[in-house]
């Protein structure tokens, strides 16, 4: 039997390496990943830098409602609101 790909949305927020590094596990279940950092910039540690090189060699597509940043498309936060509506799962970190 063959598994529907689920939507997967990680919300980032307060805990950003752990919702950027969650993103790259669910990348093993072969589910299609989006990652939306929300209300703010990333922080630039070498850890969040690290799993954001990674998440773009995979395709990972990322979006942003905090302004233009390399990498990410941004986004009104109303239309982020729109596009969760269409995922099977949304996790919030």
């Amino acid at each position: 039997m063959v598994m529907a790909k689920k939507r997967i949305a990680v919300l980032v927020r307060d805990r950003q390496a752990e919702a950027l590094r969650m993103s790259l596990g669910l990348l093993l279940l072969d589910d299609a990943v989006d990652v939306y950092v929300l209300d703010g910039k990333l922080d630039e540690t070498e850890e969040n830098l690290s799993h954001l090189e990674t998440l773009k060699e995979f395709e990972v597509k990322i979006w942003t409602n905090s302004g233009p940043a390399e990498g990410m498309e941004d986004l009104p936060t109303g239309e982020i609101a729109q596009r969760l509506l269409g995922y099977d799962h949304v996790l919030p970190y």
